[in-house]
């Protein structure tokens, strides 16, 4: 049986930590220390005029988090050895608490109310290629909530819930079955499966395929497809369910040794104000590299330069910062400049304490302001916390309601809030 609610034990102590970063301050929420999942989201589930956050089983009702309550079954626990050698049962999946590698059912949580009853509901991706189920928001009533398919075969680890079609709802961008496409909910029938609509013809795509997105990058005013090797171009019809013309460009290019690890969340946006829409990915979400691809023209054809701005060494950008495994990326204009910034960091033990390069480096979580100067535009660091990191997904949204972008992560280190202050 499911445990509704449960008061935290650390609820009392829960007045977060002041950190700088830049010109901004956040405020952190450290929620729980437990690993319930790498992917956490937004919304006001119980209709009280506060956003909620949710990851995992389990949604923390706003504005104090000190609580919280499952949607779903939440009986994972693993064991590990205190420091006394005794045995001890730690719940939630093995991560920072304990010493070997696990991975949560969630990878991935996305918000929308997708029954049109106006509750907010809960859809979750887990592991890559397992199927994936949305939760009905009961309103208010306990138990369980309604568990229904949403995807039979989502594959890929850097989905995005964006408004491909242009219809004002938001679709699954997705790989499946070899494919490369997005999954549409049905929204006159939301118990039935989504249906996927592949835009490539059959490749290679798979389960643990990385670099996924989607943005205008033509400016024509429809979103294209982008993935770690290139673009599809969105045709003026999608009648017929056409195979979009593909544009390759190598976003994510492979490692020294020939390994294609590929990039994370891609974006298309102007960087530099030309009026051209760039790209900005990380070049290997499992190693190194953080860049933004310059759009340049040469009459109608579209080519890209690459300004790689993170790297393996701090030598390598000129504020001396590094790190890896800048697996989860938001792009959102943090500081109210009207230019948008981006949010990553280092997805801590993203295979286990041995697993990657630089596993056990501190989990750093950092905003990239964007600037435009006379010498080009620029994404200048600035930390905001070197204990928490970045999971499979990173989202930047107002979660308190004061006009101003907030930041909520899940991860192997817990589940962390970042208010920000001024």
């Amino acid at each position: 049986m499911t445990k509704l609610s449960i008061v935290l034990p650390w609820a009392m102590a829960l007045a977060g930590s002041g950190l700088v970063a830049g010109d901004l301050s956040f405020q952190r929420l450290h929620l729980t220390d437990e690993f319930w999942g790498e992917g956490a989201d937004v919304a006001d589930f119980n209709h009280d005029g506060h956003n909620d956050v949710v990851c995992g089983p389990f949604w923390y009702p706003g504005p104090r988090f000190t609580e919280r309550h499952a949607y779903m079954p939440a009986e994972t626990t693993f064991k590990t050895k205190a420091a006394d050698g005794s045995e001890v049962t730690i719940p939630g999946y093995e991560g920072a608490l304990g010493t070997k590698n696990a991975y949560s059912n969630c990878f991935f949580c996305f918000t929308d109310d997708f029954n049109g009853d106006g509750w907010a509901d809960v859809f979750v991706l887990g592991l890559p290629g397992e199927r994936a189920f949305w939760y009905e928001n009961p309103q208010g009533r306990p138990g369980d909530w309604p568990k229904h398919l949403a995807v039979e075969v989502p594959d890929g680890e850097s989905p995005e819930f964006r408004d491909v079609t242009g219809d004002g709802k938001r679709e699954l961008v997705i790989c499946a079955n070899g494919f490369y496409g997005y999954s549409v909910p049905n929204w006159s029938h939301p118990a039935e499966p989504w249906t996927f609509v592949p835009v490539s013809p059959k490749k290679s795509y798979h389960k643990y395929s990385h670099g996924q997105g989607a943005g205008d990058v033509n400016g024509d005013g429809r979103m294209d497809l982008i993935e770690s090797e290139g673009w599809y171009e969105q045709p003026a019809s999608l009648a017929g369910d056409p195979v979009w013309e593909f544009h390759p460009y190598p976003f994510c290019p492979p490692t020294d040794k020939g390994i294609a690890i590929g990039g994370a969340q891609m974006f298309a946006y102007d960087v530099n104000g030309d009026g051209l829409n760039d790209i900005i990915t990380c070049i290997a979400c499992h190693g190194y590299g953080l860049a933004w691809y310059e759009q340049v023209r040469d009459g109608d054809k579209i080519d890209f330069k690459r300004h790689l701005f993170v790297n393996k060494t701090p030598a390598e950008n000129p504020y001396g910062v590094a790190f890896s495994q800048p697996h989860a990326l938001d792009l959102v204009d943090i500081d109210g400049d009207g230019l948008k910034d981006l949010i990553t960091g280092k997805r801590f033990w993203a295979h286990g304490p041995q697993g990657d390069v630089e596993a056990n480096a501190p989990a750093v979580l950092y905003w990239f302001k964007l600037t435009r100067g006379p010498n080009g535009a620029e994404f200048v660091p600035h930390l905001i916390d070197n204990d928490s990191g970045v999971g499979t997904q990173v989202v930047a949204t107002d979660i308190d309601g004061d006009k101003r972008p907030d930041i909520v992560v899940g991860n192997k280190k817990g589940l962390n809030v970042f208010l920000q202050r001024r």
